[in-house]
């Protein structure tokens, strides 16, 4: 069953503090630590004697409401306060995940055996899981929306890890009310592409490996600050267009969105960085055309293969400079074997290779030797 919980602002910032020793708001008398979040603003853990407590703040865009997680190792440890709190046993030895975005989270961890159910195992593209997948020991689930229910309480998991666009899901009530343990993964919600990444300190203590998330976190980061560094020597910064048409609707990334803080970082300059919203915004072909014709670089150009696939699907396209100069790329060099885009599976957990690639592409011959790993140029 699933507890809401309201956070004051004053707990907020309780929660906020980094490795300080602290008293727990029920219990003036039990000392914690807090583990050190730098850049997810999302969820906090916090550790006591017993058990550590998980905080989502921000399980999706606009939620109101907070989810409390207890993580206890023995039964004894249960903690005598536990209203409005989730509780979790570990170890947890079998798990069912909603999202490709955990998928290499588990492998970082070395704990994707533990994985036996999905929905959609077809957009799954790591070979590593697909083995699990191919050999029976990942059992397909059918989709998010309408979970094989009767395959999936065979698997009898210790966990489900689940994520929720607006806090309405019918698939996840239906599992709580069997009695399974449910954790948001509100890590797509984060506006800092290292914010992103950071989640896997949330799968880590659920699995008691906060030292292993820890380290692959902090490599990640030092590997994204060093790229970012390096491309903000460069004077010179080109101009950048994003994003595509669906259904006569240009979607072009905001400018507070972490699209945007890539390209930021990437030292660019995004058509759209003055621009207020930390989501997409929507503009008409005629809007995008005005300000971005003669964009020097268009990254993030949808899923086109080619740029005739692009020109078919709308002629307009072909009226920009990056056209014309074959300077668009999209995010689709790695295709798993079932159609999967690894860019939408290890790209949230590896936000420094995606910075990499976009320097490669804006600062041609500045990373040397670098292959680009997510993007291709179209021709």
């Amino acid at each position: 069953m699933r507890f809401l919980i309201l956070l004051s602002l004053s707990f907020l910032f309780f929660t906020s503090c980094k490795d300080e020793k602290k008293n727990h708001p029920s219990n003036p008398e039990i000392v914690s630590t807090a583990e050190k979040i730098k850049y997810a603003k999302g969820f906090s853990i916090t550790n006591y004697k017993n058990y550590t407590e998980i905080i989502v703040t921000s399980p999706w865009p606009g939620s109101q409401d907070a989810f409390r997680y207890l993580l206890v190792d023995n039964d004894e440890d249960i903690p005598e306060f536990r209203e409005s709190a989730v509780i979790i046993k570990r170890p947890i030895t079998k798990i069912v995940a909603m999202s490709t975005t955990n998928i290499p989270a588990l492998e970082y961890l070395n704990v994707e055996d533990r994985l036996v159910g999905f929905p959609s195992t077809k957009y799954i593209s790591s070979e590593k899981t697909r083995a699990l997948i191919d050999n029976g020991h990942i059992k397909d689930l059918n989709n998010d929306l309408e979970i094989n229910m009767e395959l999936f309480l065979e698997l009898q998991p210790d966990l489900v890890i689940g994520f929720s666009v607006n806090g309405i899901n019918k698939s996840l009530n239906q599992i709580e009310k069997f009695g399974y343990p449910v954790v948001l993964d509100g890590s797509w919600t984060e506006e800092h592409p290292l914010g992103r990444a950071e989640w896997i300190k949330f799968i880590g203590a659920l699995f008691n490996k906060q030292d292993e998330a820890n380290a692959i976190f902090e490599s990640i980061e030092t590997d994204y600050l060093e790229a970012k560094a390096l491309a903000l020597k460069i004077k010179e910064k080109p101009v950048v267009l994003s994003g595509s048409m669906f259904n006569d609707v240009w979607n072009v990334p905001g400018g507070k969105s972490y699209i945007a803080k890539y390209f930021e970082d990437a030292n660019t300059n995004y058509i759209w960085k003055d621009n207020t919203s930390n989501g997409s915004i929507q503009l008409n072909f005629e809007n995008v055309l005005n300000r971005a014709r003669q964009a020097e670089f268009w990254i993030g150009a949808g899923s086109f293969q080619s740029l005739e696939d692009m020109k078919n699907s709308h002629k307009g396209y072909s009226y920009f400079d990056a056209f014309k100069n074959k300077n668009i790329y999209t995010y689709t060099k790695k295709i798993g074997p079932k159609g999967g885009l690894l860019y939408y599976e290890l790209g949230p957990l590896r936000p420094d290779l995606i910075l990499k690639d976009i320097i490669n592409i804006s600062h041609p011959h500045l990373l040397k030797d670098y292959e680009n790993y997510f993007f291709k140029r179209l021709d």
